[in-house]
């Protein structure tokens, strides 16, 4: 009644002020503009048979298929696309390694029927790895040539060692850096790991020409569909987010998870038992150590996810593994029930260098699932899955002149780090926040390196030092992770 009666008096205010009611909700502009909420339908099938309890959605209702394989909603009028997040047992649906997951829905279309068809994956998939390519970010065809020549090359070597069980990746954003012409190549890479890849959109696979961030995926979505959706394999629920926020003027965005999204992650994830495994997989991070690194006040609002406090709330109840990039270095921190792995790049320092600023070489996660568990490794660009230590002599730091320094870049606080001199064992490592020192010859001043000479080293936690004794000939670094792999790499002083 309370609804009606201001109706009513919206429409007697309008009838006074002589413009209509329609006109105080939309606005002068949108008589052509049609608000009205479309019918989508349809069926998901493998094999010429229904596929029930299977997640539908247009970015804003969530449904499931019924025994059948049918499913139906009301699209809302901003929905752009109806997609379905793939059930476990089920290969991942692609064009040419690209998955396709969706279909665009049309404006102005009443009635749209979407149907999709699956098929059944040939081996148990509770066993399986997913491989994740932060900022392949390809900015012109030399950039582009790198990625097809080396980088691709390395990983589709490495994935073919792993396909005991299945495979897929996830390239988590900064596909390209602006260049929407280069998505073409960025696809051909794709192709040529043999796997399919999810895409994540990143801040420069964005529209800037956009007004705001509701259209700055356009480009985005025209090659690989929507910004956010979910999926999974196996025991796991797999979400995409996209947290890069368009603020309407220049380059300019912050970390940031839109009502729409989290109100839909909130729906999606109701179709998920709690105590799941999930990963989530965005661009900018959800949270990094730079603030404390950098001793800041205040977190960078386009290096972190300044809302993640409410994505954490409806991410409580499951066990969580973050994956994401864009800062160009490697990181793994967790917390609670969270694990986040802000990932080294493909392009290293976009592409100037061996390395990332902190010292990663350029490279790759790799992550193995067995049922709700989950491990990993990092997988460097020319180098064998044991490559995990980067070792430099005395004077290679000048904070640290006298020490050995070891880079061990997907280091964690589960891991342990020792040193043994002349193969007598000296105990821990001390593990110290600084500058690694092949970034520092290849990036620091201003006239390196030489193509982007912008680029400088970047603050990192995971370094650890040792002095030797006067006269010690040899000096053996031995790690070893939370799963018990041991990594070992040794310098001769000579």
């Amino acid at each position: 009644m309370q609804r009606r009666n201001f109706i009513k008096n919206i429409g007697l205010l309008s009838a006074g002020l002589g413009f209509s009611a329609t006109a105080v909700f939309a606005g002068d502009n949108t008589a052509s503009e049609d608000y009205s909420f479309r019918k989508v339908s349809g069926r998901i099938s493998a094999e010429g048979k229904g596929v029930p309890d299977v997640t539908v959605s247009d970015g804003f209702s969530v449904t499931r298929t019924d025994a059948k394989g049918n499913y139906a909603l009301e699209a809302h009028y901003d929905a752009r696309f109806i997609f379905f997040s793939l059930p476990a047992g089920y290969e991942v649906p692609q064009e040419q390694g690209i998955a396709r997951f969706y279909a665009p829905l049309q404006k102005g279309v009443k009635q749209q029927k979407a149907d999709f068809s699956l098929t059944r994956s040939a081996r148990d998939d509770n066993k399986h790895t997913f491989v994740v390519w932060a900022d392949t970010q390809i900015k012109n065809d030399e950039d582009a040539q790198k990625l097809l020549t080396i980088s691709a090359p390395d990983a589709q070597a490495h994935i073919h060692t792993l396909k005991d069980h299945p495979v897929f990746g996830i390239g988590c954003g900064d596909l390209v850096w602006d260049n929407f012409d280069l998505f073409k190549d960025y696809r051909k890479a794709v192709a040529m790991t043999g796997v399919p890849f999810w895409q994540v959109i990143g801040n420069h696979d964005m529209d800037y020409e956009a007004r705001t961030d509701d259209d700055s995926q356009q480009s985005f979505e025209a090659q690989f569909g929507p910004s956010y959706y979910s999926f999974n394999k196996g025991k796991v629920h797999y979400v995409v987010l996209d947290d890069v926020f368009f603020i309407g003027a220049g380059h300019r965005y912050i970390g940031y998870l839109t009502e729409t999204q989290l109100k839909w992650l909130e729906k999606d994830l109701r179709y998920v038992p709690q105590g799941s495994t999930v990963v989530v997989a965005l661009h900018i991070p959800s949270n990094t150590g730079d603030k404390r690194r950098h001793k800041k006040k205040e977190d960078e609002v386009g290096g972190v996810v300044i809302n993640r406090k409410a994505l954490y709330d409806l991410l409580k109840p499951y066990k969580v593994q973050i994956v994401s990039g864009h800062t160009h270095w490697n990181e793994v921190w967790e917390k609670d029930n969270i694990t986040e792995h802000n990932l080294g790049t493909v392009c290293g320092a976009w592409w100037s260098g061996p390395v990332c600023g902190d010292g990663t070489p350029n490279g790759f996660g790799v992550f193995e699932v067995d049922g709700d568990d989950i491990s990993w490794y990092y997988k460097a660009t020319g180098y064998e899955k044991q490559h995990q230590i980067r070792l430099y002599k005395p004077g290679a730091d000048k904070e640290k002149a006298n020490a050995v320094i070891a880079n061990i870049w997907n280091h964690d606080k589960r891991w342990t780090v020792e040193w043994f001199e002349d193969e007598k064992p000296k105990g821990a490592m001390e593990q110290y926040t600084g500058y690694d020192p092949a970034a520092v010859e290849l990036y620091q001043g201003d006239a390196l390196p030489v193509a982007r000479k912008w680029i400088e080293p970047i603050l990192t936690d995971h370094l650890f030092s040792a002095v030797p004794s006067a006269g010690a000939r040899e000096i053996r670094v031995r790690a070893k992770d939370r799963f018990g792999n041991v990594f070992e790499e040794q310098i001769s002083l000579g």
